[in-house]
C-alpha cells in the first residue's frame, strides 16, 4: 500500500499537468485512473482537493489547496449530494 508521501508526490505531478490530464500511474495499484476534483467557495482560488484512484479507490484529501487557473472547482454552496456526485467513497490514506 502506498503511503501518504507517495500519494502527495503523485498529486504534485498530476496538479502540475492541470488543466491537461495526466497518465501517471496510481502509486498504490499502478492503474492510470487517478482523479482530482477541487471544491471551493464561489470565487475562491483555494479549496479542498479530493485525489483518488478510480481502480483501487484509495487516495488523499487536502485542504487549502490552490485551484489552478483553467480548472473548475465544485461550489461549496451546492447541496452535498450534488457537490459529491462523481467522488466515490474512497479509502483515505493519512
Amino acid at each position: 500500500m502506498a503511503n501518504f508521501d507517495e500519494w502527495l508526490d503523485a498529486y504534485d505531478v498530476v496538479y502540475r499537468t492541470l488543466p491537461a490530464s495526466s497518465d501517471l500511474p496510481c502509486p498504490n495499484c499502478g492503474h492510470q485512473t487517478l482523479r482530482l476534483v477541487f471544491t471551493a467557495p464561489p470565487g475562491a482560488r483555494h479549496g479542498y482537493a479530493s485525489f483518488w484512484c478510480g481502480t483501487c479507490l484509495e487516495g488523499i484529501h487536502l485542504s487549502r489547496a490552490p485551484v489552478p487557473d483553467g480548472v473548475r472547482a465544485l461550489s461549496l454552496d451546492l447541496p452535498a449530494e450534488e457537490r459529491n456526485r462523481g467522488i466515490p467513497n474512497y479509502r483515505l490514506i493519512t
